[in-house]
């Protein structure tokens, strides 16, 4: 399969080619992500607190194993306690057990990626296949 040709780079009067799987060149992913990381605050600041930290480590131990590999059959060890619903900052929801599943980090970073938009990315409208 051929190699697909370099792109520029999306910021604005960049001439940079970049893979096109990338989005920015190197100077610009990394200007990108800093201003990404200023508007996100902190982990801290997010409700991720040694409060949380416990709580976390109390509910893998009752839900050890990531629901969706259960699902598929498999049997693998939950790492990551994810909120259902995204709280962007919505303490209540944030705290809300009912909101809670327990995922290995494979399926997490996949649903952070594809839900979320993920890896500091803006999620965007859903494609439709087939649609221009």
């Amino acid at each position: 399969m051929p190699n697909a040709a370099p792109k520029p780079c999306l910021h604005p009067l960049c001439k940079k080619l970049v893979h096109f799987s990338e989005r920015y060149c190197e100077t610009h992913r990394k200007q990108v992500q800093k201003q990404v990381d200023e508007r996100r605050g902190s982990a801290h600041s997010r409700g991720y607190t040694g409060e949380w930290k416990r709580a976390r480590e109390a509910y893998l131990r009752d839900n050890p194993l990531c629901v969706h590999c259960r699902a598929d059959h498999c049997i693998t060890p939950a790492t990551v306690v994810d909120h259902v619903v995204p709280h962007k900052g919505n303490m209540r929801l944030f705290w809300d057990q009912n909101n809670w599943q327990a995922l290995c980090k494979m399926h997490h970073d996949r649903k952070t990626a594809t839900e979320d938009g993920g890896f500091g990315r803006v999620a965007g409208p859903r494609r439709t296949p087939g649609a221009g």
